[in-house]
């Protein structure tokens, strides 16, 4: 903690590439367990089953598919798309069957030695878990890598350049959600989306996502108590970068300062992002609608409308926002002569507002049947209307 809270603003860049940016040689090892692990879901794991199964793909999730990889941290998110699942029902209810299956094969691997590594599997704690935790271990690697690997309906097909889902995919995932009360659960079936949301950042932006999260493991190390996701932290320093700056070449201490002021006003955040969903279809429209105003902290998920990354658990914010106050004085924050490095000027809920006077507007002023408006006329709007943000 003290090398990062002792470091002057301007030299935050050479702290990043000192001490987190992954090593070369050891992101090409975790490249190649992720390879052999990836093979073996592909060509080997499912070939002795009862049923046939076919797996049209595996994506690699988490921070090794983002680019946003902290030195030391060895971790792999997995989702095997299988073609079996076709629905998002039946990856609830059928999840658990193919997770046995892989940690059968996994141990399998194990006894029979196919592989130079070892595995050691975690003990499920739940009856129908979303994902299958293990680590690998390598002489040829340095230290062992964890993975989960999670089985998922493959809502989405190949996704070429440019693809934008099909609304029709989100309304369903809309309609199991609501009616199974499981929002989020789908999030692994739009790992794609979320790995391309930041992967194709630029380099600096992820540098300072890396200094955030590494920020965020020193707060949770030193509160030890439970803090936001992670993944919400990631997602409000894409925020404060597109709203505040939007440049590849910026003052890394402005940028990691204004994160750390939304993060004092959590109790404002309401966030979202159009890039794969929007308000064009009514339902998807109305659902965002409800989303947006649930009690603050929101942060939707970028892939997934149903997914609030802020979680549901607002001390929890209360306790980092009472950190980055103690923070906002170190170092870090300060040029040589000791005044404030200044931060961007950014709305902790600037779309959310557009989305709700857009949405209010129909509701108020949607035409009754009896009254028509020709040639694309707009119905009169009354001079002193407003509207009120959740």
């Amino acid at each position: 903690m003290k090398k990062l809270r002792k470091t002057q603003a301007n030299k935050l860049d050479k702290f990043i590439k000192d001490h987190l940016l992954p090593h070369e040689e050891f992101r090409r090892q975790v490249n190649e367990a992720i390879d052999i692990i990836c093979t073996f879901l592909k060509e080997t794991c499912f070939q002795e089953s009862t049923h046939p199964v076919r797996v049209s793909k595996v994506v690699k999730g988490g921070s090794s598919g983002k680019g946003t990889t902290l030195r030391g941290r060895s971790d792999a998110d997995l989702v095997v798309f299988l073609t079996n699942l076709t629905s998002f029902r039946e990856q609830l209810e059928r999840r658990g069957e193919f997770i046995e299956e892989i940690r059968r094969q996994l141990e399998a691997c194990q006894r029979e030695k196919t592989f130079e590594v070892k595995f050691e599997v975690q003990k499920q704690q739940w009856k129908n878990p979303r994902a299958l935790s293990f680590v690998l271990r390598s002489p040829k690697l340095d230290q062992e890598v964890e993975f989960d690997v999670l089985p998922a309906f493959d809502a989405l097909g190949q996704l070429t350049k440019g693809y934008r889902p099909d609304p029709q995919i989100y309304v369903k995932l809309i309609q199991e959600c609501e009616n199974q009360r499981r929002e989020g659960e789908f999030s692994p079936c739009f790992t794609e989306l979320q790995r391309d949301f930041l992967k194709e950042r630029p380099a600096k932006l992820k540098s300072l996502i890396r200094l955030v999260k590494h920020w965020y493991q020193l707060c949770k190390e030193q509160l030890g108590k439970p803090l936001p996701p992670q993944y919400a932290l990631e997602l409000l320093t894409v925020y404060a970068w597109e709203q505040g700056c939007n440049k590849t070449g910026f003052i890394t201490a402005q940028g990691f300062q204004t994160v750390l002021k939304l993060v004092l006003k959590y109790q404002k955040l309401c966030i979202y992002w159009e890039k794969n969903y929007n308000s064009e279809n009514p339902i998807i429209e109305e659902y965002l609608t409800k989303q947006l105003a649930k009690p603050r902290p929101v942060i939707l998920d970028p892939a997934d409308p149903t997914g609030n990354v802020a979680g549901k658990d607002a001390n929890s914010w209360e306790r980092l926002a009472q950190a980055a106050l103690v923070w906002l004085d170190y170092p870090c924050f300060k040029k040589w002569d000791g005044s404030p490095v200044g931060s961007w000027d950014v709305s902790p809920q600037e779309h959310s507002d557009l989305m709700f006077q857009a949405y209010d507007f129909r509701q108020h002023y949607r035409p009754s049947p009896g009254i028509q408006f020709h040639g694309g006329a707009s119905p009169q709007v009354e001079e002193n209307w407003t509207c009120t943000i959740l």
